[in-house]
């Protein structure tokens, strides 16, 4: 398992976010504060707060070509 924050901060992002996990088979959740959303969803990812950086959690050890497709989102 391998955790990140990123920054969604426009419609296009994530939109753009979402067709590159969904390229993955590993399950990646998104939370803020007591919110978890599955990644692949654009829904659940609209129903978390975009303001401020959130929480990435990819459940795999192998996500090292994943983390660096979504490298322009990371923020920490």
């Amino acid at each position: 398992m391998k955790t990140a924050k990123i920054k969604l901060s426009s419609i296009e992002a994530v939109r753009k976010f979402v067709d590159v996990v969904r390229e993955y088979d590993c399950e990646i959740d998104l939370s803020s504060g007591r919110y978890l959303v599955d990644a692949k969803s654009i829904m659940g990812i609209f129903s978390l707060d975009l303001m401020k950086p959130i929480d990435l959690t990819v459940h795999s050890d192998d996500c090292d070509k994943l983390f660096e497709d979504i490298k322009d989102y990371i923020v920490e």
